[in-house]
């Protein structure tokens, strides 16, 4: 990337020339993996899926945190990007929780139970049991691209459905359950934002912590 590296800053990938130079960081070293990995997965599920890369700002291979989501929106599927940047209230809020835990972004990595886009031309539709099953074949493929993850963090029912794979796939990982960030749920009553933000505080503590698998 070329240039004095923007703010980072909620809904950054809003704006055209910075979703630009997201994408010219999509093969440095720490996320080139897992930028060949969604390119693989895209020949894998066939040219009608739209699935956004991992974010370049995230720490990639290197990640300690594996975020866990549902399934990307329609602003994942325009910037490209599975981000805390996306224009859109579920990553402000992800951006802002993260941030208010005193997160690290270069030491996570985010990503979606189900890869792809759900949905119709105008709406995003809930997962399925299909569209789930499918996606956790994905997550074995994943896994063994972040060799330094210590932590998942399950964010929605949904994504609580690959805590038995990830279990046995990598015992050694810490799970952590959350509520969804999307403003359906942080928006529905006082007192939904802080559950998540407990969540995200006791992994910042996790993170201080030794490392077991040392």
């Amino acid at each position: 990337m070329t240039g004095r590296l923007p703010i980072d800053r909620p809904k950054l990938l809003g704006d055209l020339e910075a979703r630009a130079d997201r994408r010219r960081e999509l093969y440095e070293p720490h996320v080139a993996p897992l930028t060949r990995f969604v390119e693989s997965l895209r020949v894998q599920v066939g040219p009608e899926a739209a699935i956004p890369y991992f974010d370049p700002w995230d720490g990639g291979v290197s990640a300690e945190v594996l975020f866990l989501l549902e399934a990307p929106g329609a602003k994942a599927v325009t910037s490209e990007f599975v981000s805390r940047n996306n224009p859109d209230e579920t990553a402000r809020n992800f951006f802002e929780l993260n941030a208010a835990a005193g997160i690290p972004r270069n030491r996570t990595v985010a990503w979606n139970i189900v890869p792809w886009y759900i949905g119709s031309a105008t709406r995003i539709r809930a997962a399925n049991r299909s569209d789930i099953l499918r996606g956790l074949e994905s997550l074995t493929e994943l896994l063994p691209l972040l060799p330094e993850l210590r932590a998942v963090v399950l964010l929605g029912h949904k994504a609580e459905a690959a805590a038995e794979l990830i279990t046995q796939l990598r015992p050694v990982l810490r799970l952590f359950r959350s509520p969804h960030p999307s403003p359906l749920y942080v928006n529905r009553k006082p007192g939904n934002r802080d559950r998540i933000l407990t969540v995200l505080c006791d992994l910042a503590v996790f993170l201080r912590g030794p490392d077991p698998a040392a």
